[in-house]
């Protein structure tokens, strides 16, 4: 996995970053979700599973499954996109129910589902999964960042797992890569919950390119502590993102190697690359035949009334759910109301 080094100094030559842009709108409740975030300080070693918080058992990628040579070339012949084994947390039960399966958004991790997740999943008793995207998190970069792309990694990890069919959540970048899953493979998807986005072009206006290129310029002098480093960084971005939250946020994705050097963990020149990608949506017609809740933030615009006769086309079991005083990140600005949605959607 190749990571963006940030320069250390003016002399210090830059290396290709990894990153991803942040949604505008992100609402001061996302301070409090994210303040137990832990940044990870060192490379996941392969096949290798250890007991971390609340002792769940956290998982580096999985090896690729099934594809050998014959499967590589098959697959790069065909045009379909190759998966990557994405790293991610399993917080198992004995319950045989379907389990939840959280995707996050653009610039997130898996870490932003964590406390949501453990609670649903001691509210319900289902075994819980949440997922590093390709490119974001611990998960491996790849040039690919469609949302073909993003529905082959999950094709490939849930039955890896044991985890088909799933009830599939996702937020915003993760919403549409759910979508894209349910409506290619419904066979893997017994419920969907889409989180404040819908599968059309998004329509918010976004100054991505800027963000980019702000956290490319980055210089972290030598010898400075993760938190001073955040700090020099967070003064190097606010003339162009001069929304403090949207910087702490980014903020989450700058760590420190193994060698001591900073990294932004998230893939940029691939984000940059493939952000038409990202803010569009896959054409497809078939329609996904199972239950469906798309839940929306009443301060947010990312899914509007223009949008209903698409959701309906494609989703035609589709309730929309206005959840009151949360933007965007419904999770973040009201877990409580998000959590009851969601149980009694499953009920």
């Amino acid at each position: 996995m190749s990571a963006c080094v940030v320069s250390r100094g003016r002399h210090a030559e830059q290396e290709r970053l990894g990153a991803e842009p942040p949604f505008a709108g992100v609402s001061a409740g996302i301070h409090g979700y994210l303040a137990g975030r832990k940044a990870a300080r060192s490379m996941w070693r392969w096949g290798r599973a250890w007991r971390g918080l609340w002792g769940v058992a956290l998982k580096p990628p999985l090896p690729s499954p099934g594809l050998g040579l014959a499967g590589r070339r098959a697959a790069h012949a065909s045009g379909s996109p190759r998966p990557v084994p994405l790293s991610y947390k399993l917080l198992d039960s004995a319950d045989s129910r379907p389990a939840l399966v959280f995707l996050h958004g653009l610039f997130g991790s898996k870490t932003n589902f964590q406390t949501i997740g453990r609670s649903l999943q001691q509210q319900t008793g289902r075994r819980v999964l949440i997922v590093d995207a390709r490119n974001h998190g611990e998960s491996p970069h790849s040039p690919d960042s469609s949302y073909e792309a993003m529905s082959a990694d999950m094709e490939a990890l849930l039955p890896q797992l044991g985890l088909a069919p799933c009830v599939l959540i996702g937020h915003s970048m993760g919403g549409k890569t759910a979508m894209t899953l349910a409506l290619q493979k419904p066979e893997l998807v017994e419920r969907l919950i889409s989180v404040d986005i819908s599968p059309l072009p998004n329509t918010v206006v976004l100054d991505f390119p800027s963000y980019l290129e702000a956290m490319k310029a980055v210089q972290i002098p030598e010898e400075l502590s993760l938190s001073q480093a955040r700090k020099v960084a967070d003064q190097q971005l606010s003339p162009v993102i001069q929304d403090s939250t949207i910087r702490q946020f980014l903020l989450t994705n700058l760590v420190e190697s193994s060698t001591g050097q900073f990294e932004w963990r998230v893939n940029i020149e691939a984000l940059i690359q493939q952000m038409d990608k990202i803010l569009d949506f896959p054409q497809l017609q078939k329609s996904y035949p199972g239950p469906t809740l798309f839940l929306s933030g009443a301060k947010s615009t990312f899914i509007q009334p223009s949008h209903y006769s698409e959701i309906k086309r494609l989703f035609p079991q589709a309730q929309i759910l206005s959840i009151p005083g949360a933007g965007h990140w419904i999770h973040a600005d009201q877990p409580q109301d998000f959590m009851t949605n969601v149980k009694r959607f499953l009920a």
